[in-house]
């Protein structure tokens, strides 16, 4: 049966079409009211970066990991530190762990696998719990690495192999470039390589606490790393020196600034100070996060959290309180 013809005038149906392009208009406005929120923030109060990523770039190309897997790279590397392992055991444990979770510390895997290498239990790697805690894992790795004759001149398929029995053992070939490019930076060859754009901002809930960075350093990287708190001033603006009773602005000296030598205690001449200084410098940036990092800063150079899509800058002013060559790591309030 044919439709009837309507029955409403040119007039009559003239309302109609007004209110349907006042709704697709009011809708309009909606979706972009909704864009411009989510815009900002995902970009960050004052115009901060829209993603959080670390980033490593050299000369000899660019790589960019979530903040989980560069905070967990930057453990394994620690690690290797702390038993004065070369980079290329570093390169050959980020590898592995690159093709076994893609630097997650997963709770999940093949049969009984685990961790950031996939370890398992059954296979006598330690309970799932130890695994799940990546300097047991990444120490465990390391255990099985330095037992193997000349492992730092075999091809790097080959010393991964040996640790971890995988049923494809050249996948982890694919890995080696970018394995290598991270190691340069995590070891501190590559100064100033690695930056992360995560935004920790001042007054967040329970802001960092400068013990729990301590005590990190000293798991991780071993207890010659000698980390202490040191009174440093205020900076102007930042909040910072806020009084934590009343809130009121002050320019006293604030106990937020962890500093670590860039050498280890008692034993100054050791080593490369300065890449000693950007190894640890750039730790702190990619565990910034989950420590609630405000400012790193070495040398002449600084990483702020809120301005961190910037990277490495110009430090403002010298650094107080502490020795020259200390990595100053100050939490967030």
């Amino acid at each position: 049966m044919p439709k009837p013809p309507s029955t409403s005038t040119p007039d009559e149906r003239a309302p109609r079409k007004r209110g349907r392009a006042a709704r697709l208009a009011t809708a309009g406005l909606v979706l972009l009211g909704v864009a411009g929120y989510a815009a900002h923030h995902l970009a960050g109060v004052g115009g901060g970066p829209r993603r959080s990523e670390c980033t490593v770039t050299t000369e000899a190309g660019s790589l960019t990991l979530e903040l989980q897997q560069a905070a967990n790279a930057s453990t394994i590397a620690a690690v290797a530190t702390s038993r004065g392992l070369p980079e290329r055991a570093v390169t050959i444990a980020l590898a592995t762990s690159m093709q076994e979770s893609a630097l997650r510390n997963l709770d999940h895997g093949d049969r009984d696998s685990v961790g950031l290498f996939q370890q398992r239990p059954s296979q006598g790697w330690g309970t799932a719990a130890q695994i799940m805690d990546p300097v047991y894992s990444s120490n465990e790795f390391f255990d099985g690495l330095v037992k193997i004759p000349g492992y730092s001149r075999l091809p790097l398929t080959v010393a991964a192999q040996k640790v971890q029995k995988s049923g494809f053992p050249q996948a982890y070939a694919k890995h080696e470039a970018d394995a290598a490019l991270l190691a340069g930076a995590l070891t501190g060859r590559h100064a100033g390589a690695l930056t992360c754009t995560a935004r920790v901002a001042a007054g967040a809930a329970g802001g960092g606490d400068p013990a729990k960075v301590r005590a990190r350093l000293v798991r991780e990287f071993g207890a010659d790393v000698a980390p202490r708190t040191v009174e440093a001033p205020a900076d102007p603006g930042d909040g910072a020196g806020k009084d934590a009773k009343n809130g009121s602005g002050s320019t006293g000296p604030t106990r937020r600034t962890v500093a670590v030598p860039s050498a280890p205690a008692g034993n100054e001449a050791r080593g490369d100070r300065r890449r000693r200084g950007w190894e640890l410098a750039q730790w702190a940036v990619a565990h910034a996060h989950e420590l609630k990092v405000e400012k790193v800063s070495f040398g002449d150079r600084e990483w702020s959290a809120g301005a961190s899509d910037r990277g490495w800058t110009a430090a403002n002013s010298a650094a107080s309180g502490d020795a020259p060559g200390d990595v100053r790591i100050t939490v967030a309030q």
